[in-house]
């Protein structure tokens, strides 16, 4: 199984590898950095070099374990290989899926409106919630809560939890966890603000209490004054009870 180095630490942006096996023009390498497309968040670009020959790396995927599609033949497994990310598109993404947390968050806190989906790009991204409809002062509210958000600089961490202590701890409308299957045992949490993970400090501390507190595997800046500026750039209707937002960031 690869290790996913970016759960870890989302900052590496050049890791050293062995190729373990090849898949038509696909490598498994025993440990990356590349993100993988899901929950929302698009896959890493960027290269693998060895001995002086550059791939490209056009496609990462998880299945049983992380799939790196190269755009010509792939290195023999056991070759040493150096990765390096597109840094620009990983940072893009980094921004926008922690953007996207605060706005979780805040829809739930501001409309009690629960996020039903979500999808970020380099240069936007949106979300749908389960809510009747916006309004253009809504919007602006919203707007305003984020960038008060990132003025705030609030930490972002993430840590390791074992799913019965999450699911007996912590708020369940929040983590999602009910989504996630039965098979998931230990989860990585999402924290922005507050003092860290419950237990590590006295949590009758209200203001230890983190704003947002997600199981999620994605990738994530260290402070949302990292996210910069939000500008909400639009909304529309998704069925008979969903709500879309747009934005973008600075």
């Amino acid at each position: 199984m690869t290790e996913a180095l970016y759960l870890t630490d989302s900052s590496t942006r050049r890791f050293e590898a062995t190729v373990e096996r090849v898949a038509d023009d696909r490598v498994v390498l025993d440990r990356t950095c590349f993100y993988p497309a899901g929950g929302g968040q698009p896959a890493d670009a960027g290269t693998l070099t060895a001995d002086g020959t550059e791939w490209a790396v056009t496609e990462v995927t998880k299945k049983d374990t992380i799939y790196h599609t190269l755009d010509e033949e792939p290195p023999e497994p056991g070759t040493a290989i150096v990765g390096e990310l597109d840094w620009e598109r990983r940072h893009a993404h980094m921004r926008y899926h922690t953007a996207q947390h605060l706005l979780s968050a805040l829809l739930l806190d501001e409309f009690d409106a629960q996020t039903t989906g979500n999808q970020v790009y380099a240069d936007r991204a949106r979300l749908d919630c389960d809510y009747d409809r916006f309004d253009e002062a809504d919007l602006a509210t919203v707007e305003d809560g984020l960038n008060e958000l990132v003025d705030d600089e609030l930490p972002v961490r993430w840590y390791e939890m074992d799913r019965e202590t999450a699911e007996a701890e912590l708020d369940t409308d929040r983590t999602r966890i009910d989504l996630l299957p039965d098979s998931i045992t230990e989860l990585r949490i999402v924290e922005i603000g507050g003092a860290g993970p419950p237990g590590a400090c006295d949590r009758a501390d209200a203001a230890a209490d983190p704003y947002d507190r997600t199981a999620c595997a994605g990738t994530h800046v260290e402070s949302t004054g990292d996210v910069g500026t939000v500008t909400v750039t639009g909304r529309e209707t998704r069925g008979s009870d969903g709500e879309r937002i747009r934005f973008e960031l600075a």
